[in-house]
């Protein structure tokens, strides 16, 4: 199991961006959160398997979604502790 923090930037907030990002996380299998930050930018914290972590990603990357414009997402790997349980939007 490996550990992710990701910030996905551009318009994803107010655009039902989290809520896109917890059904991607659902679809492959990742635990962790999801919430908005002060800057405007969306952060996410997950952990999986590295492949079902590639796979959310490269899903929430919204490509087919027009509402929302996602410009880039910087991730940042780190140490798996297995503090979630399931998938979380947190406000």
């Amino acid at each position: 199991m490996e550990r992710i923090t990701a910030i996905a930037r551009g318009r994803v907030q107010g655009v039902g961006y989290r809520h896109f990002v917890e059904t991607c996380a659902r679809a492959t299998g990742v635990h962790g959160y999801v919430k908005n930050l002060p800057d405007g930018s969306v952060e996410m914290v997950a952990e999986s398997s590295p492949a079902s972590l590639s796979d959310f990603i490269r899903y929430a990357h919204a490509r087919d979604n027009p509402g929302i414009h996602v410009e880039q997402i910087d991730v940042s790997p780190g140490p798996a502790t297995g503090e979630y349980r399931g998938f979380r939007v947190e406000w």
